[in-house]
């Protein structure tokens, strides 16, 4: 774990330091979360920011059906069409 002192700048900046950038892997643009804690103590936490046009992609829904799919394709329970026809066909028939 990184521990660093820092200092409060003018505009009341801090850098964060190189061993602690290198541990969250911390790049220029990111985001973070800034909270304080009910003791006092601030908290910085790298984010994600989701373009809303994506969010639908992290909903509980998705996520399931993303895990159901991929669980379909571990184990192999997939089928192959060669032609439109084929699959068409086989919807009708279930």
């Amino acid at each position: 774990m990184a521990v660093e002192l820092l200092k409060i700048r003018a505009n009341f900046q801090i850098t964060l330091p190189p061993a602690v950038r290198r541990a969250v892997q911390a790049k220029i643009g990111d985001t973070l979360l800034v909270q304080v804690t009910q003791d006092g103590c601030i908290v910085l936490k790298p984010v994600a920011i989701i373009d809303k046009s994506q969010a639908y992609f992290w909903t509980k829904r998705w996520q399931t059906g993303e895990s159901e799919a991929e669980e379909e394709l571990r184990t192999g329970r997939i089928r192959e069409y060669d032609s439109m026809r084929h699959l068409e066909s086989d919807i009708a028939s279930e």
